[in-house]
């Protein structure tokens, strides 16, 4: 008997292996998300470390980085029906504590910071076209929230022809199973799906 899940791998299975000249992407890495006290806390201390470690390894041997934050003026009134939608958005009004980088996250000089609005951390920025002018033809990407602004950037980053590599160590989701879903998925439809040890390791390679 073949199962739906055997089907499912057996269409899905291949691999598209990383590029020649990657970036790394750090997607949203907010306070909000380590706020117990704000609606978007997911605790998610882990995917965090994992995030920093890859990019002290993408420091090291001179690959880009790219950091994502979310900013909206009062009122929310670039946000569309995303911010609509989305009422603990909020906390990326201006003023909250919630809306600065995550503690132990602070950008370096050379680092890229892309401001976003929308899910996707290539919808409405220059993000596609600052990576294509530095000549990068793939991404590692590591960020919050594995089914939210994760996937969004993993489908777009997928369509601007970029190789997408998804770090599930370094990827984090306020609820486990819309984690491992959306991580079965990617990797199935649009990424190769990694662990921090083969993108550390993937890393290193490129300068040996």
């Amino acid at each position: 008997m073949i199962t739906a899940e055997k089907s499912y791998e057996d269409v899905y299975g291949h691999k598209v292996g990383f590029g020649l000249r990657p970036a790394v992407i750090l997607i949203d890495f907010a306070h909000a998300y380590f706020d117990p006290g704000c609606p978007l806390f997911a605790g998610v201390d882990d995917a965090l470390a994992s995030a920093l470690r890859v990019r002290e390894v993408a420091r090291q041997v001179g690959v880009p980085i790219v950091l994502t934050e979310v900013s909206y003026p009062a009122g929310g009134v670039d946000g569309g029906r995303f911010f609509e939608k989305a009422r603990p958005l909020e906390a990326f009004l201006p003023g909250r504590e919630t809306a600065r980088f995550a503690d132990g996250l602070v950008p370096q000089p050379g680092e890229i910071v892309v401001t976003k609005q929308y899910p996707s951390a290539f919808f409405g920025t220059s993000l596609a076209s600052t990576l294509t002018a530095l000549g990068c033809d793939s991404v590692l990407l590591t960020g919050l929230t594995t089914s939210g602004c994760v996937r969004a950037s993993c489908v777009d980053a997928m369509s601007h022809g970029f190789r997408t590599l998804v770090v599930e160590d370094a990827c984090g989701d306020r609820h486990e199973d819309p984690h491992r879903a959306n991580l079965f998925d990617m990797n199935a439809k649009y990424a190769d799906v990694i662990r921090e040890e083969a993108a550390t390791e993937y890393l290193r390679s490129l300068v040996s």
